[in-house]
């Protein structure tokens, strides 16, 4: 961004804007940046709201509807807050032949929430990623973080259960 032209103001006074806007400003407030600074409005404010993702638009001189894309086409950024946990199931190929279906009903059943779901108590968020590059460990599921493998549905209910208290 050049002298003459300057940052929008951030959507809120909040502090965390500053780390976003250092975020840009390293890696040279240009749109070839847009993913890292995603990330960065993800990891400071926990999901991509609304004008959180205008105002990347307008920083990175980028189209809204680029950035919207971007947001929702990779299945690391949400644009609803989590659960303070956070369960990936992998759909993949592999991990679905070897019973990512049977993983998903049973989250379904046990916690009434689907795939971009979190529990009414925000205590849990479950997504499902087409491939988390694991597929020797089918089925996988990570959870908070922590990869499982080769997880059958009673592993991933006691996991879960013991994560959540």
């Amino acid at each position: 961004m050049s002298l003459q032209q300057s940052r929008p103001e951030p959507p809120s006074d909040d502090k965390r804007w500053k780390i976003v806007n250092a975020a840009m400003r390293r890696n040279g407030d240009d749109a070839h940046a847009l993913i890292e600074t995603l990330h960065a409005v993800q990891e400071a404010f926990g999901y991509l709201e609304d004008d959180g993702l205008r105002y990347v638009a307008k920083s990175l001189r980028a189209p809204l509807s680029k950035v919207y894309g971007v947001a929702t086409f990779y299945h690391f950024f949400t644009l609803k807050p989590q659960g303070e946990h956070n369960c990936v199931v992998c759909t993949g190929t592999a991990c679905h032949i070897k019973g990512a279906p049977a993983l998903l009903a049973s989250l379904k059943a046990q916690f009434a929430i689907g795939p971009g779901e979190t529990t009414a108590d925000n205590k849990l968020s479950v997504v499902s990623a087409r491939c988390i590059g694991s597929c020797g460990l089918a089925p996988a599921v990570v959870l908070d973080g922590t990869v499982m493998a080769n997880v059958s549905p009673q592993t991933l209910m006691e996991r879960v259960k013991k994560e959540i208290g």
